[in-house]
């Protein structure tokens, strides 16, 4: 079946699942990192779902891949914030987001072979 809407897509279901899971827990972080780690962490996910998106929309097959390989860093960029915050806040469980990232990690990298 061919998706006719960039939600259709599972991958950008499991990626928009992803930010809520980074909202919820970057709420632990404390205050002082609001306007540093926090925002970081939350635009590189959000960044996940809105490449997607947008690629879908593109109208050619390489800017598709092209917007997929830019999800595909921003999932390497978030990994690397999860990474520096689980080291820092050791009392915050970062276990379910590393689990979904890695999933979604996973699906780009297999999607983008297959388009």
């Amino acid at each position: 079946m061919y998706a006719q809407s960039f939600k259709d897509l599972l991958i950008w279901q499991k990626s928009i699942s992803l930010v809520e899971k980074i909202y919820s827990i970057t709420g632990g972080l404390p205050k002082n990192e609001t306007h540093i780690l926090s925002s970081q962490i939350k635009r590189s996910a959000i960044s996940i779902p809105a490449n997607i998106a947008e690629g879908f929309k593109r109208m050619s097959l390489g800017q598709y891949k092209y917007f997929l390989s830019i999800s595909n860093a921003s999932a390497a960029e978030l990994e690397t914030h999860i990474i520096i915050a689980e080291k820092l806040y050791k009392d915050i469980d970062f276990s379910d987001v590393k689990n979904s990232l890695s999933e979604i990690q996973k699906m780009l990298t297999s999607f983008i072979r297959k388009i």
